[in-house]
């Protein structure tokens, strides 16, 4: 069995680099992203994910913050996203299946998030994908990670 972990909150917002709000549920759209979602499109980074854990260790160094504060789309438990390379595939709930096509991302100016938040850690720990296999998504749903090549 690869890694495998949890789905924590599923996160939207109307535009890009702002806080997003837990949905508890959408829906991931096969070559565009999750619906209704800011960041959503035909490009590289359709889909945004950080794990809980990232956002426990901002909380511990006292900032106020929970799932959806870092603008990442889906917030995860128990899986080891900044180990993920290029390529890996996920299955997310039932039928999605995104592709990682980026670890972390280059600011080169410090983001409405980071001036919210205080500090903003999706730039190192913060993966992206695009939607291979679209489906619905919600808390509580597996997120696994797929054998090189395959669909699960």
């Amino acid at each position: 069995m690869k890694d495998q972990g949890e789905i924590v909150a599923v996160c939207i917002s109307p535009g890009k680099g702002e806080r997003k709000r837990d949905q508890g549920a959408g829906i991931l759209v096969e070559n565009f992203g999750l619906a209704d979602d800011g960041h959503a499109g035909d490009w590289h980074r359709q889909v945004s994910l950080l794990a809980n854990e990232s956002v426990d260790k901002m909380r511990a160094a006292g900032l106020d913050v929970g799932p959806g504060d870092f603008a990442e789309n889906l917030t995860t438990r128990g899986i080891d996203l900044c180990t993920l390379a290029i390529g890996t595939r996920l299955r997310v709930g039932p039928e999605a299946i995104l592709e990682v096509t980026q670890i972390g991302k280059e600011c080169h100016t410090r983001c409405a998030i980071y001036y919210q938040a205080g500090d903003c850690v999706m730039p190192k720990e913060g993966i992206f994908a695009r939607v291979i296999k679209g489906g619905p998504v919600r808390r509580g749903d597996a997120i696994t990670e797929l054998p090189a090549g395959g669909e699960g």
